[in-house]
């Protein structure tokens, strides 16, 4: 099979027509599509059904779209491999992490690390979705529960503390609660959206101590962790946040400090595959350090 067919039929998917495929390999959209047919007759198979708003992959050309997927993925990694020592890491690292500790905790320590590592180049993706690691949809991930896939190295980093918090300014106003049934009369912030389920019942005051088909309102529900946080530390109610968001914050205080809150354990992942790369096992084991410190 030629490669630079194969190629191009890679970036022609990736466009999602001729003319950007042409456009980004600097050739014109007739070239393109009469490449693209070349191949087509030399498979003996259809790859894509020429449709008014586009291509559509027939099901020859996703079989064909996941065999270049994987050669371009190793070729990339056997590039990269030939250009970095043990002694320099070096190349792109892609991390994913949830939106609080990516956000929080690995964004005040990612300066240090490029400090380290100058060769190293980081794509940080923040996102309470699990990127599929198998597929190099990152390289390696913090997340907030065990790997259930056999294939992934897991390395557990720590343990997340929750516990409900609210700012001094509010507690001023409206007083402290010192029972779980005060939070009857306080205004409750939760975490909501599309969230995992585990993320969304660790933030939820309004069922703490109660039935879970009677819960509290809630006066304020935001779909993101940080605006949560933000919304906790101005004044707008009580909500639950991690420790090591909170820690060290002197306009908030922790509440319900007797009351047994929930916890998480955290996990450093990463495929196999990339065991022996350098720039994995430095940042491994800059994170890992970071965490045996109890560096927060």
């Amino acid at each position: 099979m030629d490669w630079d067919k194969l190629r191009l039929f890679y970036e022609v998917v990736d466009a999602g027509n001729f003319t950007r495929a042409g456009e980004k390999l600097g050739v014109n959209q007739s070239s393109v599509s009469r490449q693209i047919s070349a191949l087509e007759q030399d498979l003996k198979v259809p790859l894509f059904h020429r449709h008014p708003r586009g291509l559509i992959l027939t099901e020859h050309g996703e079989v064909l779209f996941r065999a270049a997927q994987d050669i371009r993925l190793r070729l990339d990694e056997t590039r990269q491999r030939l250009t970095e020592t043990s002694e320099r890491p070096a190349g792109d690292l892609r991390v994913t992490a949830t939106v609080g500790i990516g956000g929080i905790w690995l964004a005040r320590r990612i300066t240090e690390f490029l400090d380290l590592y100058p060769d190293v180049r980081i794509q940080l993706i923040l996102t309470n979705d699990e990127l599929d690691l198998a597929m190099r949809e990152a390289d390696i991930a913090i997340r907030l529960r065990r790997p259930a896939q056999p294939d992934l190295i897991q390395r557990r980093l720590f343990t997340i503390q929750y516990h409900a918090y609210a700012a001094n300014s509010y507690l001023e106003r409206f007083g402290e609660p010192e029972r779980i049934e005060d939070l009857d009369n306080h205004s409750l912030l939760s975490l909501g959206g599309d969230q995992p389920a585990f993320i969304l019942e660790l933030h939820r005051l309004s069922s703490l101590g109660r039935d879970p088909k009677d819960p509290r309102p809630s006066r304020l529900v935001v779909n993101d962790s940080l605006a949560l946080r933000k919304a906790i530390e101005n004044g707008a109610g009580i909500g639950m946040a991690p420790d090591y968001a909170m820690s060290g914050n002197p306009g908030v205080k922790q509440v319900l400090r007797d009351v047994e809150m929930p916890v998480l354990d955290s996990y450093l992942v990463y495929p196999e595959e990339l065991r022996s790369v350098a720039r994995v096992q430095v940042f491994r084991d800059f994170l890992v350090a970071k965490a045996q410190r109890w560096d927060f």
